[in-house]
């Protein structure tokens, strides 16, 4: 009896559709992204992708979701040595570079998790470290939602690729303070992690400050 030959192509799965969308939104952006061109990057028909997802909006959910599982969360986990503080700066540098790995998923991401299985477990995780170190649920809440904010917004953009590496562009006569902006771009990912672990300290400094105020018992 002759045994089957191999598919020349992997078996479609929603993994393969997930990693194929993924790289081709990383590569061009959200745009980029149809059933058409998702089913010719596969190899497949585009009735194939229905088989697995339901629309393009299911496949872009699971791809923010795959992003979100990049987040490091064990320093939530409560037999984590870490305090609050420390596990709040450790898991904001981890989703900060999830976030830098996949920067055209920000806009959806920063929409937040809906119902991505993995965008919750971060939620959930973040919260309940809180409350379990001392934190009023409501506060907890806020945090969680602060810190998304914060880093979801520092990824959305660079300040310092917002300046032209053109000296002549900042004339002193017009810009008394920006004879040296012309060298931002070239030391762009300096300036930028300097300045997210600048706020990210301050934020976290004012955060201590409310937790040693919070009422107690």
């Amino acid at each position: 009896m002759c045994a089957m030959a191999r598919p020349r192509k992997p078996l479609l799965s929603r993994d393969r559709i997930v990693e194929t969308a993924a790289a081709l939104v990383d590569a061009e952006g959200l745009a980029a992204l149809s059933t058409r061109r998702l089913a010719a990057e596969l190899g497949v028909s585009g009735p194939s992708l229905y088989n697995h997802f339901r629309t393009k909006d299911e496949i872009l959910d699971a791809v923010a979701d795959a992003v979100s599982a990049q987040i490091d969360v064990s320093m939530f986990d409560e037999t984590d040595v870490r305090d609050w503080r420390t596990a709040l700066h450790d898991w904001a540098l981890s989703y900060r570079s999830a976030l830098a790995d996949h920067p055209h998923m920000v806009p959806l991401l920063a929409q937040g998790p809906g119902r991505r299985p993995a965008g919750l477990r971060v939620a959930d995780a973040v919260f309940g470290a809180m409350v379990r170190s001392g934190w009023p649920p409501a506060q907890a809440t806020s945090i969680g939602a602060l810190m998304r904010y914060f880093i979801t917004g520092s990824a959305l953009g660079s300040f310092a690729g917002g300046f032209v590496d053109d000296a002549s562009a900042y004339d002193p006569a017009d810009y008394t303070h920006l004879g040296q902006a012309h060298l931002l771009a070239e030391r762009q990912e300096k300036v930028d992690d300097r300045a997210f672990e600048t706020g990210l300290k301050a934020l976290l400094d004012g955060l201590a400050l409310q937790y040693a105020a919070r009422p107690l018992g």
